[in-house]
């Protein structure tokens, strides 16, 4: 069997150099091709020694040359449509991890992937463990009447809050099928009290020192249930990344979170 070949969309930041790493260490996935914002060389030398793809800034010039099955974007948010319009028309499958999307970004990225006869995963955290920490919540939504997140990542990330506790909440609340009892004080006004989302309170902490955190508190009479997840670093997004290289290619349209993936 030939190895899925795969271009890397934002390669040299944290997580894309991740997965530059992983794609040359797995047997299954071969990397043809890097794209970055700002390209000083036209080959990225891959991290096991093994050679170099070709490298630009010039995502159309990579795909048309490299001819790839699969496009893997880490990036911003304004980056990934142009990418999947281009992408989608040149019959290339994408995994996407880039946070931010709005729904319209999500429907456009279905309908262009329907129209190209092409997947494509978007996840909002590719982490398995954050996975579960969803899967996990939404369980336990169906129990309980009141619930906070909290969401802590490193002060670079751009969004907040972020896609998975945006995720987390609509998650929860479609599980128990209304939104949660948010906190109401006659006469204050709350303004602390973090994005109001399906009756859940979202509080976002950015500082250095962190990677990625969530942390999902329910409330009870008499009692609490908190579920979390940490992350150490950004090798834990590897597994899923390379699970939904794997799988893309078996779905045409939108195939939105790894849990689908899973079976969850």
């Amino acid at each position: 069997m030939n190895p899925i070949k795969v271009v890397v969309q934002g390669a040299l930041g944290r997580v894309g150099q991740e997965v530059v790493k992983a794609l040359c260490h797995e047997p299954e996935t071969k990397i043809v091709g890097a794209v970055e914002l700002q390209v000083g060389e036209d080959y990225l030398p891959l991290p096991d020694g093994s050679g170099t793809v070709p490298f630009s800034s010039d995502l159309d010039h990579i795909l048309t040359s490299s001819q790839p099955d699969m496009l893997v974007d880490f990036t911003v948010a304004q980056a990934v449509m142009p990418a999947v319009r281009i992408a989608t028309s040149k019959g290339v499958n994408l995994v996407i991890g880039t946070t931010g999307l709005t729904d319209a970004d999500l429907n456009e990225i279905d309908h262009l992937a329907v129209a190209g006869e092409v997947g494509a995963v978007v996840a909002p955290n590719f982490a398995l463990g954050a996975v579960l920490m969803i899967h996990l919540s939404k369980v336990a939504a169906k129990y309980f009447d009141s619930a906070e997140i909290i969401e802590l990542h490193h002060h670079q990330k751009a969004d907040a809050p972020s896609g998975t506790a945006l995720s987390t909440a609509r998650a929860m609340a479609e599980a128990k099928g209304k939104p949660f009892s948010s906190v109401q004080q006659e006469g204050k006004t709350l303004d602390s009290r973090g994005k109001q989302v399906e009756g859940i309170a979202i509080h976002s902490v950015r500082l250095q020192g962190l990677v990625a955190h969530q942390e999902v508190i329910f409330g009870g009479l008499g009692q609490t249930l908190s579920i979390r997840h940490d992350t150490i670093n950004q090798e834990c997004y590897i597994p899923g990344i390379i699970l939904a290289i794997k799988e893309v290619g078996k779905h045409k349209g939108l195939v939105y979170g790894l849990d689908t993936l899973l079976g969850l």
